[in-house]
């Protein structure tokens, strides 16, 4: 587990201009984020957008992924839905030799219950070949776990390790730290409260900015980690604009503009989602610059 202490970045799906799968682009992210220091990668999260990718593309992106890590990091791969039976299937069939762990989201649309919850990451830690990170991201799902489910999992299924928690509560975050079992991970999903959450015991985050300048997100967590407060505010209050500007007009939008600023890929999104506008554009672009992590690529 101490492979996921840290910063983790949830790797986007860069497209070219035409909408395919762009490669090349995709491993100069991957080692763009390991030549900055974090910890590990996670593979078709939402900031994937895996919801717009054919069954190919996932494999492609995946592969590709895998080829360009080169076993330097350890790999998480999101498997999650609505639909539970779906789940299970792929747990049960997919080669998870290259992966470390999966990332699996609470259901989404469906609303399930506080047990219907439970339930579903019950059959899915029991068909798992890999340890299960659980995700809560209440925005996305419409549907909050408790952390009294959180902890009835993590207290009856060992090979459930860790929540990436994101409800935006910080409150509940640190419910979640205050009753967890010992070796039970706590990992922030949200980049603006991921030090406060650090501080309180979290183990780090699965973070969005931090494809963006990982050098100095990941550091920030270190210094957290380390309990070198002051030093650890002071790389935060660098970057938090950018990490207002970024989720402003949805996500993985923002982000793919500063990857465009750097030089790492086109800013391309699929519909639904678009791209962000002209005056977002221009604020991402003037922060990366003036950013101490914004180099030619």
């Amino acid at each position: 587990m101490q492979s996921f202490v840290g910063t983790g970045v949830a790797l986007v799906t860069p497209f070219k201009k035409d909408f395919s799968v762009d490669t090349e682009a995709l491993v100069r992210i991957v080692n763009f984020v390991i030549d900055g220091g974090v910890e590990y990668l996670v593979v078709l999260g939402t900031t994937g957008e895996p919801a717009t990718l054919t069954n190919d593309e996932k494999e492609l992106v995946i592969k590709t992924i895998v080829d360009a890590n080169k076993g330097r990091l350890p790999l998480v791969l999101g498997v999650g839905g609505n639909n539970t039976a779906q789940v299970v299937e792929e747990l049960k069939t997919r080669d998870f030799s290259d992966f470390s762990a999966i990332l699996s989201v609470s259901p989404y649309y469906n609303k399930p219950t506080q047990e219907g919850i439970y339930q579903h990451f019950s059959a899915i830690a029991k068909a798992s070949p890999v340890p299960v990170i659980l995700y809560n991201v209440p925005g996305r799902t419409a549907s909050n776990v408790l952390p009294s489910t959180v902890i009835r999992l993590a207290n009856e299924f060992k090979n459930i390790i860790a929540i990436k928690e994101a409800a935006g509560d910080i409150v509940q975050a640190m419910k979640l730290i205050q009753t967890k079992p010992k070796d039970f991970l706590v990992i922030s999903g949200d980049d603006m409260v991921t030090l406060p959450m650090v501080l309180a015991g979290g183990a780090g985050v699965i973070s969005v900015i931090g494809e963006g300048f990982p050098r100095q997100f990941s550091d920030m967590v270190r210094l957290g980690l380390e309990r070198k407060v002051d030093e650890a505010y002071e790389l935060h209050y660098q970057i938090a604009d950018s990490i207002d500007m970024i989720f402003e007009q949805g996500n993985p939008a923002g982000i793919k503009e500063v990857h465009k600023a750097l030089g790492l890929s086109e800013n391309t999104v699929r519909l639904p989602l678009v791209s962000v506008n002209q005056d977002l554009s221009d604020r991402i672009k003037a922060f990366t610059k003036n950013s101490l992590t914004a180099v030619t690529v």
